[in-house]
């Protein structure tokens, strides 16, 4: 019988047109996975890591279809499978956990249907046989209350325990191999090293066979045995993990690692740059003299649901919050899924109403609500989310999508309007063609790039950035900081970074205020995040960054112990 529990041979991922045209997704990948080892896809957006591995499941995307090769799971020859048979192997033999959990729950079911649903549709096991399995997968988890937690909905769990959860239902008919694509990118960095921390012990306990796709490199140090490197669809490099990333020999791998590694020292001198710049654009010669503010906070409180009699909303996301953003200047905000930092944002650009508060911007009250905000101040204050696939409309071209601001706040038309559409493309570096182009033609970095694009549209004073690198392997996202620090240093722009990557926070940020539990714990000039007198809780977020070393995650319980304490002072 092989070792080897997966092995793939020659797999060749094509588009579904006419044989002439299609085009090559994946081309002739191979490698093994043996039994009780975690092997990493690793590779930027687009290099064919989650079409392999949706490949080991007998399946592709729309418009796809594998050309060639072969894919044996335990012994199964996959692409010899008939589609009854197909569903069996998906049942019993592989399991899919996928990077949003909450995009794979239905909200209008209970966890624990869910979790039994495919073991006892496909009777595998009785109901309540089922529901024994999944408390035991829950509790080896380390899930609160495990015999309860199943009757609950889906958001009425953390994020983080949403995860989890969704690995209980892929574990629950004890597949072969397990399929981890992403499954927390999404995840604060606290948030992420409790999942992680279970998924290892979980993997090593049961002794898991695993394909971890991933672009975050740090986390895969912690998980995998060995890694393949994907680019184009082939691979370029693989090898045990830590060989691999200490020492690349391919040129492409090394890029992958400078990117991962390096992204803070790549920034600092524009960071520089760009505070010199600020200080330029707000009149000032002299660094040690304080910029003007931009922006200035003071008290806020702002929630959701049914306001009280005292004016309190039901459920408060920011209680008291008061800060300062200074002309050219960059704050950064940081916390865990959950502290208010999205709501800070919305609350900022008028979508969601303070409670209570003021804001000034440039010196003048900013109305709470967006549609009392007259155009300037609406103009001067911009918005880019964190999925670029929810932002911009499908339907829509690029140079529609940009020609919108135009004409609202400037009543541009015609060659002046398409000129001007040009030269946005050229300050977010996109080939001007782009603007004939619609967000599903473009690779999630582009379509980044097109947000941005859009709020500079506006000539906007301050740009709110909401998780905007989040979703963007580590060379995408390296990049968008770089336009960031170039626009901001070029067209003297503020922002408000809002980021649970620490790293990221470094990278562009010259000020940074800590939130927790809606409440801001600490703030401070960036230098702030190593200061040894700094708040246990920023302590805490700093500590919890995974490190490109093995053994990281073998070190982060003892750091993640202060988690009571930090939580306990911020509390107060």
């Amino acid at each position: 019988m092989s070792s080897h529990q997966v092995r793939v041979s020659n797999l060749r991922v094509v588009t579904s047109d006419a044989a002439d045209r299609a085009a090559v997704l994946v081309k002739d990948v191979s490698f093994t996975i043996p039994r009780g080892e975690v092997l990493a896809l690793i590779g930027e957006s687009g290099s064919g890591k989650t079409t392999v591995a949706l490949a080991l499941l007998g399946h592709t995307r729309a418009g796809c279809r594998i050309a060639g090769g072969s894919i044996e799971v335990a012994g199964t020859d996959v692409l010899a499978l008939g589609s009854r048979q197909i569903l069996d192997h998906r049942r019993r033999r592989v399991a899919y956990i996928a990077q949003s959990a909450a995009a794979a729950f239905n909200p209008a079911r209970r966890i624990m249907d869910q979790v039994t649903e495919t073991t006892v549709v496909g009777r595998l096991m009785t109901r309540n046989a089922a529901r024994e399995k999944a408390v035991e997968l829950f509790r080896s988890l380390a899930l609160p209350d495990p015999h309860r937690i199943g009757e609950r909905y889906p958001h009425q769990v953390s994020g983080g325990q949403l995860q989890r959860l969704l690995a209980a239902m892929a574990l629950m008919s004890d597949p072969e191999l397990v399929i981890f694509d992403e499954p927390t990118t999404a995840l604060d960095v606290t948030t992420q090293v409790e999942v992680l921390r279970e998924f290892k012990r979980l993997i090593q306990e049961r002794g898991t066979t695993a394909l971890y796709v991933s672009h975050d490199l740090a986390v895969v140090a912690q998980l995998a045995d060995r890694v393949v490197v994907l680019n184009s669809g082939e691979v370029r490099e693989s090898g045990p993990t830590m060989r691999v990333l200490g020492t690349p020999t391919d040129s492409y791998t090394r890029s992958l690692v400078a990117a991962a590694t390096g992204r803070e020292a790549v920034c600092a001198l524009r960071r520089e740059v760009a505070i010199a710049a600020s200080v330029g654009v707000s009149g000032r010669g002299d660094l040690s003299e304080p910029l003007e503010p931009l922006l200035s906070v003071d008290g806020l409180t702002a929630g959701y649901g049914k306001v009280d009699a005292e004016g309190f909303p039901s459920a408060i996301a920011l209680r008291d919050v008061s800060l300062v953003v200074k002309r050219g200047g960059a704050l950064g905000v940081i916390g865990e899924s959950g502290s208010g930092k999205s709501t800070l944002a919305r609350a900022l650009a008028g979508i969601v109403a303070p409670a209570f508060g003021t804001l000034r911007l440039e010196g003048q009250l900013l109305e709470a609500r967006m549609e009392r905000r007259p155009r300037k101040q609406l103009r001067r204050i911009q918005i880019v989310f964190q999925h670029a696939d929810a932002a911009l409309n499908p339907a829509h071209t690029v140079a529609h999508i940009l020609s919108r601001p135009l004409k609202l706040y400037f009543g541009m038309h015609g060659t002046e309007r398409n000129e001007r559409i040009a030269r946005l493309l050229d300050l977010v570096h996109l080939d001007r063609s782009m603007a004939a182009r619609r967000p599903p033609e473009l690779s999630g970095g582009q379509k980044q790039r097109v947000n941005l694009a859009r709020a500079l549209a506006a000539e906007p004073a301050l740009i709110l950035c909401d998780e905007v690198t989040s979703a963007l392997d580590a060379a995408v996202g390296a990049a968008i900081l770089e336009l960031m620090a170039e626009l901001r240093r070029e067209l003297g722009l503020s922002y408000v970074f809002i980021s649970h990557d620490v790293s990221a926070i470094r990278a562009i940020c010259d000020e940074v205020t800590v939130l927790y539990a809606g409440q801001v714990v600490d703030s401070g000039p960036l230098r702030r995040l190593d200061d040894p007198a700094a708040h246990p809780y920023t302590r805490l977020l700093v500590s919890c960054v995974p490190e490109m070393r093995s053994g990281w995650l073998e070190d982060a319980p003892a750091t993640l112990g202060q988690l009571g304490t930090a939580r306990l002072d911020a509390s107060r």
